[in-house]
């Protein structure tokens, strides 16, 4: 048990934990995100949990489980107003998303003092070393769950990021595989809000993914390309973080980048 206590005790030791469980989760989901054209998504969710985030400064909170609450409750909105308006996606998320933000800084600035600018800031720009305990076994549980359906639906959300029309063909429950994804998403976003921050967090989203692509030539090879490409931008951000004393979110989404950029390279070099 002592191995755990340090992980749990360590500020540092639970940073890169909290870091090798999230990127990984974003980035796999990412995979799906991006074959359906759900870049979007990352972003909206992101900025409309810090509502969230202003109601835990509020009232006292844990800021983490308030706004994972909050983030999924406005992805199941979301799923619900697709299903029920004639709206397209993109216009029901972001309407969602600029009402929760301008929401979040209301109360920020009506309603919380110093500690909420605080807050607002590892917010925004993320702030990994201020993981607790609690936000780490959150994580650990999300992370379990999360993968646990993927191993257990990767097929049937595979044909439904491909079409809608091939996943009912084939016998996928289409509504409820959608809804899932967007709980999982908006889940996995929450957690990367407090690695990234919310200006940066579609970067884990969608990078990681896209650097995959580039090298892998099945979609097997291109979900493990992903998660170690996202666990690599990690370690790299992160150690760039403590040794530079930079705000984690920056490091680790350029370090993502610089790894697409080698991806493209040895793409292109391949095809030469």
């Amino acid at each position: 048990m002592e191995p755990v206590s340090v992980l749990f005790a360590d500020p540092v030791a639970r940073a890169f934990a909290a870091g090798i469980l999230i990127a990984p989760l974003i980035a796999s989901l990412g995979v799906f995100a991006t074959l359906r054209r759900m870049a979007l998504f990352g972003e909206g969710i992101g900025h409309a949990s810090l509502a969230g985030v202003a109601v835990a400064v509020i009232a006292g909170l844990a800021p983490l489980p308030v706004a994972l609450a909050w983030g999924v409750l406005v992805a199941f909105v979301l799923y619900h107003l697709e299903r029920s308006t004639k709206l397209p996606p993109d216009s029901v998320l972001g309407m969602l998303f600029t009402t929760s933000m301008a929401l979040g800084i209301v109360l920020f600035s009506v309603f919380t003092g110093d500690e909420g600018l605080e807050v607002l800031e590892e917010t925004l720009f993320g702030s990994v070393f201020s993981v607790s305990g609690l936000d780490l076994a959150l994580a650990v549980v999300a992370a379990i769950v999360i993968f646990g359906w993927l191993l257990f639906a990767g097929r049937s959300l595979t044909f439904l990021s491909l079409s809608k029309d091939s996943a009912f063909v084939n016998g996928v429950n289409v509504g409820l595989h959608t809804l899932l994804l967007y709980l999982s998403l908006a889940a996995a976003i929450v957690f990367g809000v407090k690695l990234v921050g919310l200006i940066l967090v579609s970067a884990l989203l969608v990078t990681p993914a896209a650097a995959a692509r580039q090298v892998a030539g099945t979609f097997k090879g291109t979900m493990v390309a992903t998660v170690v490409i996202a666990e690599l931008a990690v370690l790299i951000g992160l150690w760039s973080s403590i040794r530079f004393g930079l705000p984690s979110g920056a490091p680790i989404v350029l370090a993502a980048t610089a790894l697409f950029a080698a991806t493209s390279l040895v793409s292109g070099i391949r095809k030469a």
